[in-house]
């Protein structure tokens, strides 16, 4: 999965967890927070290339998946810990932060919590941040795969991540099938499985938007226009109460990085890279 990357991989010390972290490129510091996913941040790897040519990439292993130690239990308190631990030792100047997914959500309540530590942050398909109910689909889908992580159990769990699977797969073959594989087998160790269901539950909580205020940092939104597990009807709403500007990227569900590598790119350059755009702007990608 990593073969190629402008990275190179570390093993550090943070608040008591041995954490994997890939570091590349030159420029202001910018962390890649995967969402709940077995495999961790490798899945980043198709937008790598592209942001390392403009900034430091920091993409770490969540603690208990990837290749990160396992932890009793990863919540708010101790994701916020780990967090603050990795700025510490990563980043020169506050990063942006880019947080995908049920890791977006947490990473929505730690700049709440914490308001000065980051430059910006990108909410990227997080569910915490306004009123989620879980499709019944992806409850049947997940609980298969918890249940048996089979490939039959992971392709239908992919089939419904991606808008298309068959035609993201045929764009990276040997990538996709690395992907796959790795968090295939990552689904089987206990300890994944385990920080898997407690990020269900704490990343699937809605955030008081009391504390979404707080944040100090300026906030974006992207999401995937087709996006199947956290609908962007859930995003128009953040974007309205709010006043976080929206990029929506067509033609992709809710891993655009994967899906749409270079339509995600261009879109988090102008979420971080420009001005603070003013509120209730809204920009598709077509």
């Amino acid at each position: 999965m990593l073969a190629g990357l402008p990275v190179t991989e570390r093993r550090l010390d943070v608040a008591g967890i041995e954490t994997a972290v890939l570091e590349g490129g030159v420029g202001p510091p910018l962390i890649l927070l995967h969402g709940a996913i077995e495999c961790g941040g490798a899945y980043w790897a198709p937008v790598i290339p592209a942001l390392a040519g403009r900034h430091r990439v920091i993409v770490p292993d969540v603690p208990g998946l990837g290749e990160s130690s396992p932890v009793r239990r990863l919540d708010t308190e101790p994701f916020a810990a780990w967090f603050e631990g990795l700025i510490d030792q990563t980043c020169e100047e506050r990063p942006c932060l880019v947080a995908h997914s049920l890791l977006g959500s947490l990473a929505a309540s730690f700049a709440g919590a914490r308001p000065d530590a980051l430059r910006r942050l990108c909410v990227y398909a997080a569910p915490g941040i306004g009123p989620y109910r879980m499709p019944f689909r992806l409850r049947v889908v997940a609980i298969r795969f918890a249940l048996r992580a089979s490939q039959r159990n992971a392709e239908r769990f992919e089939r419904f991540a991606l808008l298309d699977r068959g035609r993201t797969r045929s764009e990276a073959v040997e990538w996709f099938d690395s992907f796959s594989s790795y968090s295939l087998t990552r689904g089987r160790v206990r300890h994944v499985k385990r920080t898997m269901n407690q990020l269900i539950r704490i990343g699937t909580s809605r955030i008081d938007d009391a504390d979404l205020r707080r944040i100090n940092a300026p906030v974006s939104l992207i999401w995937g226009a087709q996006d199947r597990m956290v609908p962007v009807e859930l995003a128009y709403g953040a974007r309205s109460r709010l006043g976080w500007p929206l990029r929506v990227v067509k033609g992709a569900a809710h891993a655009p990085h994967i899906e749409r590598p270079g339509a995600f790119v261009a879109r988090l350059e102008e979420a971080i890279g420009a001005a603070f755009a003013p509120p209730l702007t809204n920009e598709v990608l077509g």
